[in-house]
């Protein structure tokens, strides 16, 4: 007994069309003209101003603070063990509204069971829950939509990266397993 021998069947391609066809022309065409159009909306341009001017942009910020929390404040917050409203209060020496997005919220409900107690903490009465009105759940550009009375809190390094170009936006993040205030003058715990 051999080895069954299989005849190669030769020329069996699928046709295409040459890239230089006339009917892919338009085609070609519309995609080019969508993408430019994505390009242009996609670029925002921010004039970068020294964050020393921080009243001058943003004088509607005071107590009581209202501060936007990101998923990723509030899982770092429970590793550190850190009472969210209290160490809040703590770091700015006034009283703190913590405020969720509805986009934040779907985000913690994603992540799944592993981040429950994070939902638990998020779902608390004490939270201002603001609702969004845009597609999509993403959160990072919807906290960099809603920048006017807010401090916002996260420990994302993209997401501060995008804020520090809003001048007037002071940023709260865990350092030392305590919360710290950037570009926030009077604040404790503010860089020098």
């Amino acid at each position: 007994m051999g080895k069954a021998k299989k005849t190669r069947k030769f020329a069996e391609v699928k046709r295409l069309i040459n890239p230089n066809d006339s009917r892919l022309k338009s085609v070609q065409e519309k995609q080019k003209s969508r993408q430019e159009k994505k390009a242009k909306e996609a670029i925002h341009n921010v004039p970068q101003v020294a964050s020393s001017l921080f009243f001058r942009h943003n004088t509607a910020l005071g107590p009581p603070y209202q501060i936007l929390v990101d998923t990723n404040f509030i899982n770092f917050s429970i590793q550190n063990k850190l009472e969210l409203v209290q160490a809040m209060m703590d770091c700015l020496y006034a009283k703190c509204i913590p405020c969720i997005t509805d986009c934040v919220m779907a985000e913690l409900e994603k992540l799944g069971p592993k981040y429950r107690i994070a939902l638990r903490v998020a779902r608390d009465p004490r939270f201002e829950r603001l609702p969004c009105t845009h597609k999509g759940t993403y959160a990072d550009d919807c906290l960099v939509q809603r920048h006017k009375c807010y401090i916002v809190a996260t420990c994302d390094r993209d997401l501060k990266r995008r804020i520090r170009k809003i001048p007037g936006i002071p940023i709260m993040y865990i350092s030392n397993r305590k919360y710290t205030i950037e570009r926030l003058p009077e604040a404790y715990g503010a860089p020098a």
